[in-house]
């Protein structure tokens, strides 16, 4: 079972920030793209930001462009989302995705095979 391991969240103030982290495997797979995903209370899971396996392109959610960066490591698979300027609203679990198959970059979660756990980020206004 392939394990994507999640971590760094917690509670923050209304304009506060925070930086999750997120490592896969790094022997036996072959990564592509991966990404950052959120699900708040009573709300579907969306798209927060993405990057391709090389780290030359990414891609987020208007919600978001501005306050957050995701960056990686690609030797040691691991990949960061920094929150800045953090909102109430950005309250939700966050998860980490990553695709075993190439796909055009993109915040569809059909385009991931393997999902974190989840971790809470809240945001106290």
């Amino acid at each position: 079972e392939v394990q994507v391991v999640e971590s760094g969240g917690g509670l923050v103030q209304t304009g506060g920030s925070l930086r999750l982290s997120c490592s896969v495997p790094t022997s036996g797979y072959v990564w592509f793209n991966m990404a950052w995903f959120r699900q708040a209370p009573g709300k579907a899971r969306e798209g927060v930001a993405c990057i391709d396996h090389g780290g030359a392109y990414s891609h987020y959610a208007d919600s978001v462009k501005g306050r957050f960066s995701i960056t990686n490591e690609k030797n040691k698979n691991i990949i960061y989302l920094e929150m800045n300027d953090l909102k109430p609203e950005d309250t939700a679990t966050y998860y980490c995705a990553a695709g075993e198959q190439w796909r055009p970059l993109s915040l569809l979660l059909t385009d991931y095979t393997y999902w974190g756990q989840g971790i809470q980020v809240t945001v106290s206004s």
